[in-house]
């Protein structure tokens, strides 16, 4: 709203169009006296402004490899204290991410060039009767960091409410807890 008032405030003024907009003329006058004078903004936005050049500094002299936790504990060693949670948020805001150690899982290796099974009950999963339709579910669980086990679950699908498969996932996910305890 802000950048359609500077627009057009040299034709109609900004009270006329703060009259017809939902903002008073006061809230459009001082934020752009802040955005004239950066020492009218708020503390906390004059701290972000300058920790946001401190966290860069830090996350560029470490060749963009420290994650929140690393740059949070450098700016502490240097003297610059603030909490582990503001230098998250203003990490996410500048898009700046540390390195993940390792491999991603990819439990699923897509091929573009084989057709997809048919969808035989397009996506109704109520049966008028019981003994009529069968759903099945192919799942991954994971038993350990280099193992998995497949894990298929058949049910019944008469009249099963959403519910009912909200629950069967918990049940599942319950299971692979167990199973990840018992190889561990």
């Amino acid at each position: 709203m802000i950048d359609f008032i500077d627009e057009h405030r040299a034709i109609y003024g900004v009270e006329p169009i703060c009259r017809v907009l939902p903002i008073a003329p006061s809230t459009y006058h001082a934020h752009a006296a802040r955005r004239a004078d950066p020492g009218k903004l708020s503390p906390r936005l004059q701290c972000d402004a300058a920790l946001n050049v401190e966290i860069r500094r830090v996350y560029e002299e470490n060749f963009g490899v420290y994650g929140v936790r690393k740059v949070w504990r450098q700016l502490n060693r240097e003297g610059i204290a603030v909490a582990r949670c503001t230098v998250a948020r203003l990490m996410r805001r500048m898009g700046l991410q540390g390195v993940v150690r390792g491999k991603t899982v990819r439990t699923t290796i897509s091929n573009a060039a084989v057709p997809c099974p048919l969808d035989r009950v397009n996506r109704q999963f109520t049966a008028p009767r019981p003994n009529v339709l069968w759903v099945s579910d192919f799942t991954y669980v994971a038993r350990s960091t280099a193992r998995w086990r497949h894990n298929v679950e058949s049910v019944a699908a008469t009249a099963i409410p959403a519910a009912v498969h909200e629950a069967l996932g918990v049940v599942a996910r319950r299971y692979a807890a167990q199973l990840n305890n018992l190889s561990a």
